[in-house]
């Protein structure tokens, strides 16, 4: 990995609330909270709000996502080793996630639940274990 793609992990990573180290799985920071923006910054009223998730061997980060039904959200999606897929069979939500590039993702939850979220590419021998859960609430 060259220095400018580590930048760019790097500060994806502090944005997003977790640390980033040059292969090692992110931690999530302290206050973990994923129903506050992750960004650290409120959105402006008219913008949906921005949630980072990135993929790795073999989990997502944050595990869990916590959104409000008919409110819009951006997911802002990264990996930090190879193509992943992000697929919500419920939502109806199926992206590909490129390693080095940011998968910008703006939809809105039209009912509420708990949709299993899994990596729908195969990424190694971990691969059946890498999911996630979407809360949507009323």
């Amino acid at each position: 990995m060259n220095k400018k793609t580590a930048f760019i992990i790097a500060f994806l990573g502090v944005a997003a609330g977790v640390s980033v180290s040059t292969g090692l799985p992110a931690k999530p920071l302290a206050y973990g909270n994923t129903t506050a923006p992750v960004s650290g910054h409120a959105a402006p009223p008219d913008q949906p709000r921005v949630i980072q998730i990135v993929a790795h061997k073999f989990a997502f980060e944050p595990n869990q996502i916590t959104l409000k039904k008919d409110v819009p959200v951006t997911l802002h999606l990264t990996s930090q080793d190879v193509k992943h897929g992000f697929y919500i069979r419920g939502l109806k939500v199926d992206e590909e996630i490129e390693p080095g590039k940011t998968t910008e993702l703006t939809f809105t939850p039209a009912k509420a639940g708990t949709f299993p979220t899994i990596c729908d590419h195969f990424c190694g021998l971990g691969h059946k274990n890498m999911n996630m859960t979407v809360v949507v609430e009323e």
